[in-house]
């Protein structure tokens, strides 16, 4: 579902930035990153129109993180194309979501889309193939005191989709990234998305 079906669906963005981010992160006990086209853009110095901003946290941070918005925003489960309120902190998140949707009220726009990520204190999984794994420290670069996704982490996330953001982030991004990091996405996109057309394009 791209951005302006999700606006109709479901109601528009506020505009968020990364000094944002970082305030709304204040005091937050845990561990936090900036993923999605934030993080390429970020990384390559090139800039685009964002639909919205995407934080990241461990899911199994995620009752840390509700905790932490507790009284400020509204965190709501997008879930498979539906979306699940979790204004009773008791509610549990399913286990098939990966986003969290914040906005202040039901009369307000949405302000942050946090990505759930599958880590340990020492590792990565990623999602939809659990034979692709990282150091966790291995996933994150830092840049300006703000911890990023690094960006082949990023790309792999986005494979899937292959929205035409998502090919713009691969070609910036392709330049920019070393060897080591195309090679290992070249080989991530094997196992996990065989056939994708951004194994060609890395082996060139």
């Amino acid at each position: 579902m791209d951005h302006n079906e999700i606006v109709r669906l479901y109601g528009p963005w506020h505009p968020r930035t990364v000094g944002d981010v970082i305030e709304l992160f204040a005091g937050y006990p845990g561990r936090w990153w900036i993923a999605g086209g934030w993080a390429i853009e970020a990384f390559t110095g090139v800039s685009r129109t964002h639909g919205d901003i995407d934080p990241s946290v461990p899911r199994s941070d995620a009752h840390m993180l509700r905790s932490h918005l507790r009284g400020r925003l509204d965190v709501w489960a997008a879930n498979h194309g539906d979306l699940l309120t979790l204004a009773a902190p008791a509610r549990p998140i399913p286990n098939t979501c990966s986003n969290l949707w914040l906005r202040a009220d039901g009369a307000s726009p949405w302000e942050y889309d946090v990505i759930l990520m599958d880590t340990t204190p020492t590792e990565w999984t990623y999602r939809r193939h659990p034979r692709i794994t990282l150091p966790f420290e291995k996933i994150l670069w830092t840049k300006e005191g703000v911890d990023y996704l690094r960006p082949e982490i990023q790309l792999l996330h986005k494979a899937p989709g292959l929205r035409p953001q998502d090919q713009l982030d691969f070609d910036t991004a392709r330049s920019s990234m070393s060897g080591e990091a195309s090679a290992w996405l070249r080989s991530a996109l094997e196992t996990a998305h065989p056939g994708h057309p951004w194994i060609d394009e890395l082996t060139r």
